[in-house]
């Protein structure tokens, strides 16, 4: 296995009781995400602690791609890339980003990548970005779709809060041939139904205890 860096595994350790007595989560499926060898990891996003709770979740580093506001700040900017956190400008097809992502996946590292683009206010599934298909199809990465499920679908304090991890999916299985807009179009659906499938499945779990 891939081992965390130490700083990583520190604030692994900081965060993980806080962040437990807040949100009362559980995780199932961490099995799911690969050993070893580059992945793509791609969640929905509801809250700014969405990184957090994949933190603590997993044994691996993910390298997240965070939009590049949040590196302005001096000191919220070191934590991030101490955490192997990379800024993107979101909107203008940023092709540093695009190429540090693919720079992680070769390295054989665990590449994070939220599937809306952006956060959503309402608690409700956004329409999904293609640049997880984007990544797959270039470096042949599989995609583990992740579910951050909150109880009654929001992120609120001592809430229960559920992360799923789903099976890898291959880019046999994304319908790749030539990469071209349609083929990442379906891709990114596909990834967006797992990650529903997985929703409705533990609102309903949260609901009945």
């Amino acid at each position: 296995m891939n081992k965390a860096p130490f700083f990583y595994r520190f604030m692994r350790g900081l965060v993980k009781p806080l962040l437990k007595l807040l949100y009362r989560y559980r995780i199932k499926g961490a099995e799911n995400l690969p050993s070893e060898g580059k992945c793509i990891l791609c969640p929905n996003h509801l809250h700014a602690f969405d990184p957090a709770f994949i933190i603590v979740s997993l044994k691996r580093q993910v390298c997240f791609m965070a939009k590049a506001e949040l590196f302005k700040n001096r000191f919220l900017g070191f934590l991030l890339k101490r955490l192997g956190a990379f800024p993107v400008v979101r909107g203008a097809g940023d092709g540093k980003a695009l190429e540090e992502a693919e720079r992680i996946l070769n390295s054989d590292k665990v590449f994070g990548i939220f599937i809306e683009g952006s956060r959503s206010k309402t608690g409700e599934l956004l329409r999904p970005r293609a640049g997880a298909a984007l990544m797959a199809y270039k470096t042949g990465a599989p995609v583990v779709p992740c579910c951050i499920t909150p109880q009654k679908g929001k992120l609120k304090l001592f809430s229960k809060t559920l992360v799923t991890y789903g099976k890898p999916i291959t880019t046999q299985e994304l319908g790749f041939v030539e990469g071209v807009p349609a083929e990442l179009r379906n891709a990114s659906r596909l990834i967006m139904e797992k990650i529903t499938e997985m929703r409705q499945e533990h609102l309903e779990e949260l609901e009945n205890g």
